[in-house]
């Protein structure tokens, strides 16, 4: 028996049982490549640099300076000025490719990322390696109990297709060589299905050279793997992060804007008409009749504008479809799919009827209203931009039966204004009088 309470107000507390969709992250990359432990290593850094094990599995990174830290950057500067043979200089350049995109990813904006490193910078990496495993999360395999990374990038890609050179200058790699390892990553993407990969061609080439590349060595337009594909052109000139300057790939930098993008607008805003921070120049001065033909095959630009400077000047996935044409437009589906997937695993053996999928219909509902207040979905009014459904018409008693339930929902995305045009006439002027 409840024992008499005193008199006064009371109050009690009841759950609501409105169930709710939080947005998931979109916002955190991995970048593989070339690592090692120094021997030259501070005998007293905080915290510890990893093990050569530590390093081959996927490490949340939260700042540079934890980066630096972690994977020997002050020795690894103190071997390269020290370096005697063009061998041991050329394996030393291969680990601070990928320090140098992880170093543009927090320059530009980003928060957080996993490093996944291969630990003998001498040495070729096979396909399957890149692969790795996800029983030993190692490579790409350990990246898929990583739910929360939406973005891959390989910045030491095109180092990786051959053993360190001996000789200098480097000899130019082919990009044949690359195509396996081009193909493991965007296997990983794709079947994923809720991060994209951002891709570099080979450094130097001119832009001829880089349409032939992506219509001959990257996936069809057609296919699948090209809405999970962004490639960027050309390469970055930067300071250097140990103040050596060097030509990197841009993935980094471009992982950071699509980060920056995310926080300060949100993921439907196209990553373009940006400034890449910490960027001397670029190598390639394009014009805008060779964007317009890479453009066209895919390849977003970077450009010089008067007065304007440097600028992200392309926000286009490979795919040829219409529904994937545009990166965001791929990102915020992949968004809105993980939301709601990981907010409704409380539906899981919940009685399967009216009430369940009326909950189902507000929370998704309610989401989807947010995200068209936020102005992530185009339409006048709500009806325009989403549809929800989930009652008898998609869950008849066959279904019922099977224990399954049905949630259908069409979204209209907001696509990126690529092309504005104006028409200007002339009028006559109004006579005196």
């Amino acid at each position: 028996m409840t024992p008499p309470n005193p008199p006064g107000v009371f109050v009690t507390e009841k759950p609501s049982g409105v169930r709710t969709i939080t947005g998931a992250s979109t916002s955190i990359p991995a970048f593989l490549g070339y690592t090692r432990v120094s021997p030259k290593d501070h005998p007293e850094a905080t915290p510890e640099p990893y093990t050569n094990e530590e390093r081959t599995v996927p490490q949340l990174i939260r700042g540079w300076r934890e980066f630096a830290v972690r994977y020997s950057m002050e020795g690894l500067a103190k071997e390269l000025t020290e370096a005697r043979t063009a061998q041991e200089r050329n394996a030393l350049e291969r680990c601070f490719t990928l320090a140098e995109a992880v170093y543009g990813f927090f320059a530009n904006g980003g928060q957080s990322c996993y490093v996944v490193g291969f630990t003998d910078p001498t040495r070729k990496v096979a396909a399957t390696a890149l692969a790795g495993s996800e029983e030993g999360r190692t490579g790409l395999g350990g990246l898929v109990t990583e739910p929360k990374v939406t973005m891959v990038a390989v910045p030491s890609l095109w180092e990786m297709t051959r053993d360190v050179p001996t000789v200098e200058p480097l000899p130019a790699v082919t990009e044949q060589e690359g195509k396996p390892l081009i193909e493991a990553v965007l296997k990983h993407c794709t079947g994923m299905r809720n991060r994209l990969a951002l891709v570099d061609p080979p450094s130097g080439l001119l832009p001829d050279a880089v349409k032939a590349f992506a219509n001959s060595q990257l996936a069809s337009p057609n296919s699948d793997d090209a809405a999970y594909t962004a490639l960027y052109y050309p390469w970055l000139t930067v300071p250097g992060v140990e103040a050596r300057k060097r030509t990197v790939p841009p993935c980094g930098h471009m992982a950071g804007i699509w980060a920056r993008t995310d926080t300060e607008r949100g993921v439907f805003k196209a990553p373009a008409n940006e400034v890449p921070r910490g960027v001397l120049e670029i190598p390639v001065l394009l014009t805008d009749e060779e964007q317009g033909d890479l453009n066209a095959a895919g390849v977003n630009c970077m450009r010089t504008f008067p007065d304007r400077g440097l600028l992200v000047w392309g926000a286009r996935t490979r795919s040829s479809t219409r529904d994937w044409q545009y990166v965001n437009v791929r990102r915020l589906v992949c968004f809105l799919r993980d939301s709601i997937q990981q907010s409704s695993s409380w539906a899981v053996f919940e009685p399967n009827d009216e009430r369940l999928w009326g909950t189902l219909r507000h929370a998704v509902s309610t989401f989807l209203m947010d995200q068209w207040r936020q102005g992530a979905l185009v339409g006048r009014t709500p009806e325009e931009a989403f549809y929800v459904i989930c009652d008898g018409s998609n869950n008849p008693r066959e279904t019922q039966d099977k224990g399954e339930v049905h949630c259908d929902i069409g979204v209209a995305p907001v696509r990126p204004a690529e092309f504005v045009h104006f028409s200007i006439a002339q009028i006559a002027g109004q006579g005196a009088g």
